[in-house]
């Protein structure tokens, strides 16, 4: 199985997918307790939400599953959100907080995990980006994800359907923020919120370079936006996703008609 999938467009956009994969190893799937194999922090068919939603843009997804290591994640193991209840590069909890391994990883596991699969994909999303900018004088990178909308464990109460994270305004042009934040505001029957309990992990945060034209968001969706429940079997609901799928869309040609303006060719 390749670490990541690439879909290479033309266009200013690309999009990450971190998330999204399920895919475990047999010998580290043979390590994870019951809870740990249902594999239930999953980004749910994000891939599939936003699939032809954008002509041009390039998509990075990973296909291994966060569990096996946690691409969206700060390579050294620093907490993305210190004092806050999180999860880690290999994560040994879920995010209610309950173990995911009858054998935890050793630190030369973990090693040989992010060489193999983290380091991978960043690779892969850094030599996009970087086409994408020698082509456009800039490339926007918006990070795809979606998470259940009640986890005690990690935030009180139920979080808006769009999270839009840019780590404070500093990994991304103004007019992006702003674009991305009008258009959910303005999504009837949905709620968002900007820089809230989600600021943008560590891809967002590591490729945001706004001054050297590289600009980076995130958006985390959740998962009642789109999804029939928030339990396994995990199904997506169509009606949910198409209505979704429109402001969704919107997002994304905003992005690509900015392109021009932020200094690119």
């Amino acid at each position: 199985m390749t670490p990541v999938e690439i879909t290479r467009g033309e266009g200013p956009v690309v999009l990450g997918l971190p998330h999204t994969g399920t895919w475990v190893p047999d010998a580290v799937m043979a390590r994870l307790n019951d809870r740990g194999r249902g594999l239930d922090d999953t980004d749910w068919h994000i891939h599939a939400l936003y699939d032809g939603l954008l002509p041009g843009a390039t998509t990075v997804r990973a296909t291994f599953h966060r569990y096996v290591i946690d691409a969206n994640r700060d390579p050294t193991g620093k907490s993305l959100y210190p004092g806050q209840n999180t999860t880690g590069l290999v994560p040994l909890t879920d995010f209610d907080g309950h173990g995911l391994w009858d054998s935890e990883p050793t630190p030369d596991e973990i090693e040989a995990r992010r060489l193999t699969y983290h380091a991978a994909y960043h690779a892969a999303l850094q030599v996009e980006l970087d086409r994408v900018h020698a082509e456009h004088g800039v490339a926007i990178l918006y990070d795809c994800h979606s998470i259940r909308s009640r986890i005690p464990f990690l935030f009180e109460g139920p979080l808006p359907d769009f999270n839009i994270g840019t780590n404070g305004g500093t990994t991304c042009d103004p007019a992006i923020e702003a674009a991305v934040r009008e258009i959910c505001e303005q999504a009837q029957g949905y709620t968002s919120v900007l820089n809230g309990r989600f600021k943008g992990g560590w891809t967002t945060r590591h490729y945001g370079r706004p001054a050297e034209g590289y600009h980076a968001i995130q958006m985390e969706l959740a998962q009642p936006a789109y999804l029939t429940s928030e339990a396994a079997p995990w199904d997506m609901d169509r009606a949910k996703a198409d209505r979704l799928r429109v402001h969704l869309s919107d997002i994304l040609s905003k992005l690509a008609d900015l392109a021009p303006t932020l200094g690119g060719k």
